[in-house]
Order: structure tokens, then C-alpha cells, then sequence
């Protein structure tokens, strides 16, 4: 109780708080010595008495206050209630004592309330700043995670802190908001404090910075203007990093789950335009087959049919791929494994192609013509003929297409390697993914950015891998590596 009445007395003017507590110190003394007086108390009573007032002005007002206090209280008791009456004789060693007394309690008692006062404001200092960071803990939950976390995070702060001003600058998102007045020059400041990597406090401006770290690494930069603690600016930049990593990990999920679902229908309408594909398809590839069965024909009519045959080929094998690519995206797929000859399917593969002139470009270099693997033939024969495919269509005409397969440690190491144009180092990857086609080629040789993204999920299939190297003087190879008794993969 004593200590809200203190805190009570700290909203008034200083000059007028002392004014009123000298006033009521002085009325107490006079109170207490006319008491005495006309009740005649004994020297002992009203020495006890004068210490009680004498306690409570150190208690309530502090250390002046109750020194002044004593100084009177021991002259009163001199001169009212010490014989001679009425009369001053502080020569009298009851006199030194009692106002040693009364000076010993003003600074003992003065001291230790003054300590009670300062832990009582510290104390209510820190439960309104943990007050206000579970607020902004409680509101951080309830942001739109649709929307950019800086400007919602500087309007939440500045509103249950009751700064001056704030400024997020989120590295994600590369923006900087503000709110509350700024001078000029300020314009970056917590953009500044990212990039410096270092915060401070600046007690003249009262502003604080501090580097926002959520996970593996800094998220942002906060900076604070206005009357807070640095533990509070701590644990308020924590808090903020916390709400822009979760804001940040919602963004990725949700780009994951949009991807994902892409997918799926990408997947699913493949699919079913390959089988509707498949059916006309059959009949043109029927009828031309049948034409040439027939004859009769002249060269030119010959030529078109043949034209005709070959490209219903070509587009029957997409329609395949294209169908393929769904299952293996659905993981659909159940592998027909079976020891297969490396040698033998390659030359099959070779034999299959319609194009007469580039057979004499192959080079087939098997290490063991008996080197086998465990696959599904048919997956495999399906890479083999996208890479040969590759390999004719991108290669500089006449320039030889060498195919060689060997055993490497525990797996079979295909590759097929041709001179043509270079493959940049950032298309390496990209070229593996479905529809994704360098873009120094996709308007000069037609293609449709499939085939590689299949032969790619066909080796993850048998836990094997796919991979590319490509140099100006040493041509392009396209590797292939599976594991000696590849299987499905669960």
C-alpha cells in the first residue's frame, strides 16, 4: 500500500510534491507537540513518538524530508519537553543521542524505502513489458499470412509498445515498411542495419537495431524508436524474426501444395490426351503401313507414305513417354525386371530408329558384351532411344554418336555422347525437367521438353541417376548410372 501511494505521487510536479509533503511533515510535528503538550507525555512517550513521524517521513517522502523532520523533532524535544522548559540546552548528551537517533532512522529507513521504491518501478516496469510482448505474441499468431509480415508487424508494435517509430526490413520479400515519423536520411535504416549485420542502441535518439534471426540464418532487421528497455528490444526482434520465418515457411507451403497440385493435373491431362491420341494415331500408322504393303505406288507417293509411316511412329513413341510420364509421376509403375543384356538392347535400340542415314554415326562401345543388369527392359530401351534421339537431333551433321556402357564399381554406367552445341552449366539440370528447354534451342530444333523429364523419373525408378556434361573442345555426353540389381524404388 505504501509503495502505490509513493507511485501515486510520482504523476505530480516534482516541485509541488516536495512542497506538500515539507507542509504536512511540519503540521504532523506541530500536531504531535501540542498533543504533548496538553496531554503532558512524558520524555520517553514523545521520543517514541517524534521516531514514528520521523520513520514515516522516510518511508513516504525520503531522505530530506526526514532529516529536516528530525532536526526539528529534536529541537522540539529540547525545547517543550527537556528541562529546563522552554528553554534551548542542547548541551545535555540526551539531547545528541536523540538526535542521532532520529538522523540514523532518516537514512536508514529513507535508504532501504528508497530501494523497495526503485525494485517496485523495475518490477512494474517488467510485467507491463511482458504484458505487452505476449500481446504482440498473441496478435503475431493472427496476421494474414497472405500478406507481407513487414507492415503488419511495425503497425502491431507501434500500437502495444507505444513507440515513436518502427521500421522491418524483411530480406524475403527485399522490402523495408515503416510507420511513425522518421527524420530525413532515415529512409533504410533497418535495410542499413541488415546489411551492416550488427545492431546497437543509441541512448541520445532513443533508438534501437537489432538483426532478425529465425533458423539458419537472419531473416530481416528491426529498428525501435522510443522509451524501451534493450531486454525488451531483445525479446521484441526475437518475436518479430519468429512471425517472418512462420509467415515465410506458410509462403513456401503454399507454393509446394500449388506446385504439387499443378502436377497432379498436368499429370492427369497427359494422360488422358495420350490415350485419345493413341486410337487416330493407330489407325494413320495401320493405313500408311498398309499402303506400302500394297504398292502400286510411284516414288513420290512412296516417299509421302513412308513420311507419313515414320512420323505416326514417332508420334505413337510420344504418346508413350507421355503416358509413361503419368504413371511414373503417379508412381503407377510396376517394373518388369528381368537381367537384361546391355549390348544386345542398344543394338535393338539402334535398329528400331527409322532415320537410315545416321546408323552409319553410331559407334557402340560395350566394355563386356556379356555385362548385364537387373531393369525393366522396356524403361530402359526407353532411355537409350531418348538419348540417341538427343544426341542426332542436337549433334553437328555427319559427326559420329559414340553409345558405351561399362561396369563401375557396382553399377552400370551407360552414356551416349555426340559434338554439337554447348550446354550451359545453369541448363544442366533445368534440361531434366518436364517442358523445360534451353532457350538457345527451343526455337531452332523442335522438340517438346519431355523426354529427358521421363528418362530422369524412369532411372529414379531403379534408383539410378541421370546427368550431363558438356564442353566446347570434348562434345556433350549424357550418362546414365543404375545399380547392378536395380529395383523399384519404395
Amino acid at each position: 500500500m505504501a509503495n502505490s501511494i509513493v507511485l501515486g505521487w510520482t504523476h505530480a510536479p516534482r516541485r509541488l510534491r516536495v512542497l506538500g509533503q515539507s507542509l504536512a511533515a511540519f503540521a504532523g510535528l506541530a500536531l504531535l507537540t501540542y498533543g504533548g503538550l496538553v496531554l503532558r507525555v512524558n520524555l520517553t512517550t514523545i521520543s517514541f513518538l517524534y521516531l514514528l513521524l520521523v520513520v514515516g517521513l522516510a518511508l513516504f517522502c525520503g531522505f530530506w524530508q526526514a532529516s529536516l523532520a528530525s532536526f526539528v523533532a529534536a529541537a522540539c524535544l529540547d525545547y517543550f519537553f527537556t528541562q529546563p522548559l522552554f528553554h534551548f540546552y542542547i548541551a545535555d548528551p540526551q539531547d545528541w543521542v536523540a538526535l542521532g537517533a532520529f538522523q540514523v532512522t532518516a537514512v536508514v529507513i529513507s535508504r532501504l524505502s528508497a530501494k523497495e521504491l526503485r525494485s517496485a518501478r523495475e518490477a512494474a516496469i517488467h510485467r507491463k513489458g511482458m504484458e505487452q510482448l505476449y500481446e504482440l505474441s498473441r496478435c503475431s499468431l493472427l496476421l494474414d499470412l497472405r500478406q507481407a509480415p513487414g507492415p503488419q508487424l511495425a503497425v502491431l508494435i507501434q500500437r502495444i509498445f507505444s513507440v515513436d517509430a518502427v521500421a522491418v526490413f524483411d530480406v524475403n520479400l527485399g522490402r523495408q515498411d515503416r510507420v511513425g515519423e522518421w527524420e530525413e536520411g532515415e529512409e533504410d535504416l533497418a535495410k542499413q542495419c541488415y546489411l551492416r549485420d550488427g545492431g546497437e542502441d543509441d541512448p541520445q535518439t532513443r533508438t534501437s537495431e537489432r538483426i532478425l534471426v529465425a533458423g539458419p540464418g537472419p531473416v530481416g532487421a528491426l529498428v525501435v524508436r522510443g522509451k524501451l528497455s534493450p531486454l525488451v528490444v531483445d525479446a521484441l526482434a526475437s518475436l518479430a524474426a519468429i512471425a517472418i520465418d512462420r509467415l515465410q515457411s506458410f509462403e513456401k507451403e503454399d507454393r509446394a501444395e500449388t506446385a504439387s497440385k499443378g502436377e497432379q493435373l498436368r499429370a492427369a491431362v497427359m494422360d488422358a490426351l495420350a490415350h485419345e491420341f493413341k486410337t487416330p494415331l493407330t489407325a494413320v500408322q495401320t493405313a500408311s503401313s498398309g499402303l506400302l504393303e500394297l504398292g502400286g505406288l510411284s516414288d513420290s507417293q512412296r516417299d509421302l507414305v513412308t513420311l507419313i509411316d515414320d512420323e505416326a511412329v514417332r508420334l505413337n513413341e510420344l504418346c508413350m513417354r507421355l503416358l509413361l510420364t503419368a504413371k511414373l509421376e503417379a508412381d503407377k509403375v510396376n517394373l518388369q525386371t528381368d537381367e537384361v543384356n546391355v549390348q544386345d538392347l542398344v543394338l535393338e535400340v539402334l535398329a528400331c530408329r527409322p532415320a537410315e542415314r545416321d546408323r552409319n554415326r553410331m559407334q557402340v562401345a560395350v566394355d563386356d558384351p556379356a555385362l548385364t543388369v537387373r531393369v525393366d527392359r522396356g524403361l530402359l530401351a526407353m532411355i537409350l532411344a531418348q538419348y540417341i534421339d538427343n544426341a542426332r537431333k542436337y549433334s553437328t551433321p555427319d559427326t559420329p554418336i559414340e553409345i558405351a556402357a561399362r561396369m563401375s564399381h557396382s553399377e552400370v554406367l551407360i552414356s551416349v555422347h555426340n559434338f554439337g552445341p554447348t550446354i550451359r552449366i545453369e541448363d544442366r539440370e533445368r534440361i531434366f525437367d518436364r517442358f523445360y528447354r534451353s532457350p538457345e534451342m527451343k526455337d531452332s530444333i523442335p522438340g517438346t521438353g519431355v523426354g529427358l523429364s521421363v528418362a530422369r523419373k524412369a532411372a529414379e525408378a531403379h534408383h539410378g541417376h541421370v546427368w550431363v556434361i558438356s564442353d566446347d573442345k570434348e562434345g556433350t555426353t549424357f550418362f546414365l548410372s543404375l545399380p547392378k540389381g536395380a529395383r523399384r524404388k519404395h
